[in-house]
């Protein structure tokens, strides 16, 4: 590094934005994630005593996965090389692989390759990086905001120690808050700001656990605020209140929160919930979720979890699913709200869903039974010849428009797929069975 490149560094340091230049050093600085890096525990042992293994940080944006690996790196005496998935290339990972094979050959030094986002890289990519992880050519430290054991090639996750960092609380949120105000060093302490209580209280609250996010809140804040008549810049409430005007919202339509939210919509419908499915579905519009995905899975509700206990739920889920497409946002909401409060609030049965599961198990596991043959088709030439139809009894013919005969075929006679529940409509149509099955001919 030149005089030149030196210069830029340090500029580049100084003119950071504030959340990167108030990332702590050490651990000791570390605010939050004690599950893992209070003292006690292997996380924290394993980074004062420079004894790392391969591992992976998971969680959202704003935990700080990217800050315990800077911490790694303020700490160890391996080689620290750093990448984004995002920009890098198996050209990169090469260099950075065969730097390390000469660290280790000619200095007996190690070199941790941290990568984020490492979800970003592709299997072969990912593949690339094996041998040498499991040589101990590299420590490899992985971040990821998505789940790893579906994103990470499972070969690397047997290989290294997964680490789930959480949403920071409303408390850690504060205290950064007072750093980046207050701190001179690193934070914004040479402007001498103040921060009212109700202030630090709404951005730590709207951050929803996102470091990141209150942080560019206070900078904000701190950098467009004109000082009071006493020379004082204060963020207060009503300012705060411009800097970060919508709550943070939690929400990767490509990501784990989608499926997540999604999970406890449909549950919540399913639970007779209307109150925790109509949030649910608020979160989903709010971040921009397909209104057409979420009427798909209204409709898979309405049949799976309600059935026949509330043959209305289907027909309300579909109409819905149509109107939708025709409206559109914002007064799809509505229509969404609609049918989702009704498939929650109707009553359930899973009746149906069960009778053609155990059906396709029978029809995949067992012997296909020969249609009966007075239930085959008797309309074409020669079927009557071959006994197709003969002796088949018209239900409308009878009392009731019932009468017995085998429908199954002979390997599958006395089985029963459909047992319908006590619940809503069902229970008629239980009662409706019983009474035509039990009836005397």
């Amino acid at each position: 590094m030149d005089l030149f490149d030196y210069a830029r560094e340090m500029n580049k340091e100084k003119e950071a934005p504030l959340a990167g230049r108030m990332r702590p050093t050490t651990l000791d600085e570390v605010v939050g994630q004690s599950h893992i890096i209070g003292k006690d525990k292997l996380l924290y042992r394993a980074i004062k005593a420079d004894k790392l293994s391969s591992i992976i940080f998971y969680g959202p944006p704003g935990t700080g996965k990217t800050t315990l690996a800077k911490v790694i790196a303020n700490t160890t005496k391996a080689n620290f090389v750093q990448m984004n998935a995002t920009t890098s290339g198996k050209k990169e990972m090469q260099e950075a692989v065969r730097n390390a094979k000469e660290a280790l050959g000619m200095y007996q030094k190690k070199t941790i390759l941290f990568i984020d986002e490492i979800h970003r890289f592709n299997k072969a990519q990912q593949d690339y990086l094996l041998p040498f992880v499991e040589d101990g050519t590299v420590i490899l430290i992985g971040a990821t905001t998505e789940n790893p054991y579906f994103e990470v090639n499972q070969a690397l996750i047997s290989r290294s120690n997964v680490f789930q960092l959480y949403s920071l609380d409303k408390d850690d949120i504060k205290e950064l808050i007072r750093r980046a105000v207050y701190d001179e060093e690193k934070g914004m302490g040479v402007y001498h700001a103040k921060i009212t209580e109700e202030a630090m209280d709404f951005l730590a609250d709207m951050a929803e656990g996102d470091a990141r996010s209150a942080l560019n809140a206070v900078e904000l804040g701190i950098l467009t605020t004109e000082p009071d008549k006493n020379g004082e810049i204060v963020l207060s409430l009503e300012v705060a209140q411009e800097c970060i005007q919508r709550r943070v919202v939690r929400y990767d339509k490509d990501g784990d929160n989608h499926y997540d939210v999604i999970s406890a919509f449909i549950k919540s419908m399913r639970g007779s919930d209307p109150d925790a499915a109509v949030y649910y579905l608020a979160r989903m519009i709010d971040a921009g979720e397909s209104v057409t995905f979420i009427a798909r899975r209204i409709m898979i509700c309405a049949s799976e979890d309600v059935g026949n206990a509330d043959p209305q739920a289907i027909q309300v889920a579909v109409a819905a699913s149509q109107a939708v497409e025709r409206i559109g946002l914002p007064e799809a909401r509505i229509i969404l709200a609609q049918a989702a409060s009704y498939v929650a609030c109707a009553p359930k049965s899973n009746s149906a869903c069960m009778a053609i599961d155990d059906a396709l198990k029978a029809v995949r596991s067992r012997k296909i039974g020969e249609v009966p043959n007075h239930l085959k088709d008797a309309h074409y030439k020669g079927a009557q010849k071959l006994g197709h139809g003969i002796g088949y009894k018209y239900a409308h013919d009878y009392p009731e428009h019932y009468v017995k005969q085998q429908y199954l075929p002979e390997e599958l006679m006395g089985t029963t797929f459909y047992e319908p529940s006590d619940n809503g409509y069902e229970k008629k149509i239980k009662a409706y069975l019983e009474h035509i099955r039990n009836r005397e001919d």
